[in-house]
C-alpha cells in the first residue's frame, strides 16, 4: 500500500508538471500535498505502534485521497489543463483508496460499509 502511495506522488508530480506556470501557488502545491499526505500518514500510523493510532493515519491517509479525488476532477474540467492525460494517477488513485479502504474495513470491522 505504501509502495503505491509514493509510486501515486511521483505521478502526481509528473502530472503537476505540465499544469500552467501561474497554479505553482493553487492546485500544483494542493495535489502534490494531498499525495505526500497520503503515503505520510501511512508510514508515520505503520510506525506508530498501535492498532488504533495506525487506524486512525489510515483514515488521514483515506482523507488526503479523497481531496485528491477532487482535485483530480477540478483539474480535468479546467480549460489549460483538461486535455492532459489523467489515466494513470486516476488508476493508482483508486488502487491506493480501495486498499486504504480495504485495510480500515480489516483494522476497524464493526465500521459501516461504505
Amino acid at each position: 500500500m505504501w509502495q503505491r502511495a509514493i509510486q501515486l506522488v511521483v505521478a502526481i508530480y509528473e502530472l503537476t508538471e505540465q499544469f500552467p506556470r501561474e497554479e505553482i501557488y493553487g492546485l500544483i502545491a494542493q495535489m502534490r500535498r494531498s499525495a505526500v499526505t497520503i503515503a505520510s500518514n501511512i508510514a508515520e500510523g505503520r510506525h506508530r505502534g498501535t492498532k488504533q493510532d495506525f487506524l486512525q493515519f489510515l483514515r488521514i491517509a483515506y482523507s488526503s485521497g479523497a481531496e485528491l479525488e477532487t482535485q483530480l476532477e477540478i483539474a480535468q474540467r479546467l480549460p489549460k489543463t483538461k486535455r492532459l492525460d489523467y489515466a494513470r494517477t486516476t488508476a493508482l488513485l483508486t488502487e491506493v483508496m480501495k486498499m486504504l479502504h480495504a485495510m480500515i474495513k480489516t483494522l476497524n470491522p464493526r465500521a459501516t460499509k461504505s
